[in-house]
């Protein structure tokens, strides 16, 4: 094992990926491996891009296209990564289940979330968008996730993502965490409503789920 080469192809993976540069980031984690990097170690330099993309962007240095350049390029990534993590033992501490409420098919935030989750570390299971309150239920029981992430972009839909929250009081009482977020919704809104948090953006969600499971 080449250290000194392992450690720069490190360093240029977390540029790549911080930068968005997809077939870079997939060039790298394939050298990367046949270097013998540990699969952990090449997740850490991914992850810690990430978290300087979310710090980015919550100063305002970077905005929302960057941060979906970024997180695709990780996803890209983890992708050919994966089943080596897998195989070496490596698993995602936390799991979060996340979807957009009933009656709203807006999916670009939640998908953005869930992917700065991923970047962030989580195994994330997505239900997609106009998900009832019963299927958020029961992908509770199924995937037994430590978060569940809520999202609403329609005002008309606020309504849901109360009814959502009330749905969970049972998997909540056994310790899961529930979140919110979207467009009209605000700090207030989540504390009438009893979920455990809000994140007003995706680099906020990931502060926030690491808090909330930490």
């Amino acid at each position: 094992m080449n250290q000194p080469s392992i450690d720069h192809e490190l360093s240029e993976l977390n540029a790549a990926v911080g930068q968005g540069k997809r077939a870079r980031a997939v060039e790298l984690t394939e050298r990367l491996l046949q270097l013998g990097a540990a699969p952990g170690q090449i997740l850490d330099a991914m992850v810690r891009a990430m978290d300087e993309v979310g710090r980015r962007f919550q100063c305002q240095e970077i905005f929302i296209p960057q941060m979906l350049m970024a997180s695709r390029s990780m996803s890209d990534a983890m992708a050919l990564l994966a089943p080596k993590l897998s195989a070496s033992g490596v698993k995602p501490q936390y799991r979060a289940v996340i979807g957009t409420v009933a009656g709203d098919v807006h999916n670009i935030g939640k998908d953005l979330v869930a992917m700065m989750w991923r970047g962030a570390g989580f195994e994330v299971i997505d239900l997609g968008t106009n998900v009832p309150a019963s299927h958020f239920l029961k992908a509770a029981h199924e995937q037994r996730p430590d978060l569940i992430g809520l999202s609403a972009l329609l005002t008309t839909t606020m309504p849901a993502v109360k009814t959502t929250v009330e749905t969970l009081a049972q998997v909540r009482a056994n310790g899961v965490r529930v979140v919110v977020g979207g467009a009209p919704l605000t700090q207030s809104f989540a504390d009438a409503v009893g979920a455990d948090g809000y994140a007003p953006d995706a680099a906020s969600a990931v502060d926030l789920a690491r808090r909330l499971v930490g």
